[in-house]
């Protein structure tokens, strides 16, 4: 691939990222905006990809390195910066036919709405050779009731939490990670009590203890099969004592004025992270490589990941290709090379993002992995063994990343200084409005 097209692929990822929902609803290349954007041209095929924050594709060198081996291959992609304004432009563009890419990332919080109402806009890859090394539980997540599989899996999000040794060290805690892990073995009540620990005793200016509190509610939430659905479809956030349980120590953070009052993804949290305006983040794996990327050089070995109080799957993607597309089925080898165990494996290696594939978790090369930039942790073995916490049985609602979202919007109230109960209840009613 040229210098040229590595710079212009830059920059459009950029510029995305960047761009308001409505310039992403509206973007979309050729003159024909009913296409996908790619095709075939004096042998030459284009592929186009949708993405969202940091899924490594792109700033791994993936997409470089399937060009390099398939020289009559383009891609390009298009990458949002928070996967909130991606989703609302994708479900834009699927109702409208237009602007749609050939490759078209999936949130795990997504997954059931895109199985439930979008399936007929999506590829089937039943039956796409080398797909079967997958995690069971997490291709069922984008396959339907009558078979049909929308998408293959990247990531898995198992949980620890990520911590800035200096800052611990500032306020009389431990700094090993297998110390630090110890403080809150167990119970994520005692993570806040350290928090509490933390407020008190740190030395060294005006530092949070946690970036937000809803990173802790999403932790606490996710180590449990329900959610905010039950099996049956039935909405049962109100009711589910995990999501009360979440809430309320989520809202203990708050009040106690733990956290940052960021949102994760949101604007103020990139310059949080490289402003060291905190101390610990909820992190699971796929988080690493945006820390890494937005804390900057200046902060490389100054952050640590430790095991978190109690397992947990917190996100995870896909990647679909819509039936829109005029490559199908060269952008189907694309997805099925892209999240290929080896490629899993370097994406491991590179950014943190723990596979989905049994066969890469497996391999030695993914087991034996450390981060240099967050002080040589061996995330091999830490997510590793965090991923055996995740819970067998994972219950997917059609709107859990809408409630996901809303959620994380009520603590911010809370941390803004609304009551709980007043939260809750207009969380509650913004929930009940949004999903019907």
């Amino acid at each position: 691939m040229s210098t040229a097209h590595r710079t212009s692929r830059r920059r459009l990822a950029a510029a995305t990222a960047t761009a308001g929902a409505l310039a992403l609803v509206v973007g979309c290349g050729g003159g024909d905006d009913s296409a996908t954007g790619g095709g075939t041209k004096d042998g030459k095929v284009t592929i186009t990809m949708g993405m969202y924050g940091v899924m490594g594709f792109e700033e791994t060198g993936l997409l470089e390195q399937y060009e390099k081996e398939n020289p009559n291959v383009d891609i390009k992609a298009e990458i949002a910066g928070d996967e909130q304004t991606y989703y609302t432009a994708l479900q834009t563009r699927l109702a409208g036919g237009k602007g749609l890419k050939d490759i078209q990332g999936i949130e795990i919080g997504r997954a059931k709405e895109i199985v439930d109402t979008q399936a007929d806009k999506f590829v089937d890859f039943t039956g796409v050779s080398g797909t079967d090394h997958f995690l069971p539980w997490k291709q069922s997540q984008i396959t339907t009731t009558d078979g049909k599989v929308l998408g293959l899996g990247t990531d898995i999000g198992p949980m620890a939490i990520c911590y800035r040794k200096d800052y611990f060290e500032k306020a009389g805690l431990p700094t090993d990670r297998g110390a630090v892990a110890k403080l809150w073995q167990g119970d994520w009540k005692k993570y806040v009590e350290v928090g509490r620990s933390f407020k008190k005793d740190f030395k060294g200016g005006d530092v949070a203890y946690m970036d937000a509190a809803s990173g802790l509610f999403n932790a606490m939430v996710y180590g449990h099969s329900e959610q905010y659905y039950n099996a049956k479809g039935d909405l049962i956030f109100d009711k589910n004592p995990a999501v009360k349980e979440a809430w309320s120590l989520a809202a203990d953070a708050a009040e106690g004025d733990l956290s940052a009052k960021l949102r994760q993804f949101q604007p103020g949290w990139d310059p949080g992270l490289a402003n060291g305006t905190f101390a610990t983040a909820v992190c699971p794996a796929w988080m690493l490589g945006h820390i890494g990327e937005k804390a900057g050089p200046a902060n490389k070995g100054k952050w640590d990941v430790a095991k978190a109080p109690k397992g947990a799957n917190w996100g995870g993607s896909f990647l679909g290709v819509v039936k829109q597309s005029p490559v199908q089925e060269e952008a189907k080898k694309l997805v099925a090379w892209l999240t290929a165990p080896e490629q899993q494996a370097h994406l491991f290696k590179k950014q943190g993002s723990v596979p989905s594939s049994q066969k890469a978790l497996e391999a030695p090369e993914v087991q034996n992995v450390t981060s240099e930039y967050f002080n040589n942790a061996p995330i091999g073995q830490i997510f590793g063994a965090a991923a055996r916490e995740i819970p067998a049985k994972q219950v997917l609602g059609r709107k859990d990343g809408t409630i996901k979202d809303t959620f994380s919007q009520g603590l911010v109230l809370v941390e803004q200084g609304t009551t709980r109960d007043k939260a809750w209840q207009t969380t509650a009613q913004r929930i009940e409005k949004a999903v019907g």
